[in-house]
């Protein structure tokens, strides 16, 4: 398959993942009488994954989230050299979503883009005021417990056909234990789409949704081969 139509692919995923997932939390999470909270939340953005994986994991792999590529390429199960253009596709796919969302929530009396707009956020900016020692480390022991879930799930001597079910569960789970933290992250794009349009202090915090979620990805890649004992 082409990288141009794999890019396109990655762009789609991951403007579905951001659009579905934080459109929840802005749109529907705390909807008068009837918001969907947190465990609605955390269902969207599991749902988002499990759809594309099987829409559009024979065509790019289904990545959508830079620190799962980089997870990848540590694993030796993705090329080095289209790492960067991988990310490129899923960080602009995501400030897509974050656009078409934004023009969805001002329609609304009221909206207010800096009460957070799902940006992801640590200390003041925590939805349970969590530190930011507490965010860095949520953020990567998660993002790499999904990078093994990953890894695992669509290794060639697991049962073949269900991977996607594993991978969006585990991306619900990851987002049940980790809203109240930071509002979870554990994908750089994600972040990045959602604090472009915050600003102050989401652009500020952005570094640590990145370097938190690529460590964690990295790290999975390294410790599922050791434990799989896979031969390369």
């Amino acid at each position: 398959m082409p990288l141009t139509k794999r890019m396109s692919a990655e762009f789609f995923g991951t403007f579905w993942l951001v659009f579905g997932g934080c459109g929840s939390a802005v749109l529907a999470a705390a909807f008068p009488t009837l918001g969907i909270g947190f465990l609605g939340v955390a269902l969207a953005f599991g749902l988002t994954l499990l759809t594309m994986a099987y829409a559009i994991g024979h065509i790019s792999g289904c990545h959508i989230n830079p620190a799962v590529t980089l997870g990848l390429c540590v694993g030796r199960r993705f090329p080095a050299k289209e790492v960067a253009p991988y990310m490129l596709a899923q960080v602009v796919g995501a400030i897509a979503a974050a656009s078409v969302l934004f023009v969805i929530a001002s329609g609304k009396a009221g909206f207010d883009v800096s009460a957070g707009f799902a940006a992801n956020g640590y200390a003041a900016h925590s939805p349970g005021g969590y530190s930011m020692t507490a965010a860095l480390v949520a953020e990567v022991v998660l993002t790499c417990f999904f990078l093994l879930v990953i890894l695992g799930a669509t290794d060639r001597r697991a049962p073949s056909g269900f991977a996607g079910i594993p991978i969006g569960l585990s991306l619900t789970l990851i987002h049940l234990i980790c809203i109240p933290v930071t509002n979870t992250s554990v994908n750089p794009a994600r972040s990045t789409g959602q604090a472009l349009f915050v600003g102050g202090w989401a652009l500020d915090q952005l570094w640590l949704f990145w370097v938190a979620p690529l460590a964690g990805g990295a790290l999975g890649g390294i410790i599922y081969p050791l434990i799989a004992k896979q031969k390369e």
